[in-house]
């Protein structure tokens, strides 16, 4: 299984930029396919997924929004109003559950599969 994240680059501040997540071999149509980025000498983190709901770190709520194909096995996110604080490389996750809190969907260990990343970078 392979989760192929496409669409990066770079983006002036204020910029839109979608990214996309495609796997192979398998489906998540009933699972759930989320987004996390890591910054230069930072930690992981979560950006936001796509399960029995969709759910948003408070640092994009409002700016990002996650929307799958018609097929649900096709992962977008469209990133309005991008900030310097923005730049990371974008990972795409997945998992063949749904999970039943918030809390949980934030948690990397959730997912079982993880793409190659797409690297986003804001200018400013």
């Amino acid at each position: 299984v392979q989760l192929q994240a496409s669409g990066g680059g770079l983006v002036q501040t204020g910029g839109s930029l979608r990214i996309s997540c495609v796997p192979s071999g398998h489906t998540f149509s009933r699972g759930t396919m989320g987004w996390f980025r890591q910054a230069p000498g930072k930690e992981r983190e979560f950006v936001g997924a796509d399960g029995r709901g969709k759910y948003y770190a408070d640092s994009v709520n409002g700016r990002f929004t996650i929307s799958r194909d018609s097929t649900k096995n096709t992962l977008f996110l469209q990133m309005n109003n991008l900030k310097p604080e923005d730049t990371a490389v974008y990972y795409c996750a997945a998992d063949d559950r749904t999970f039943r809190t918030r809390n949980s969907y934030t948690q990397a260990t959730q997912y079982y599969f993880w793409g190659q990343g797409t690297l986003v970078t804001v200018s400013s």
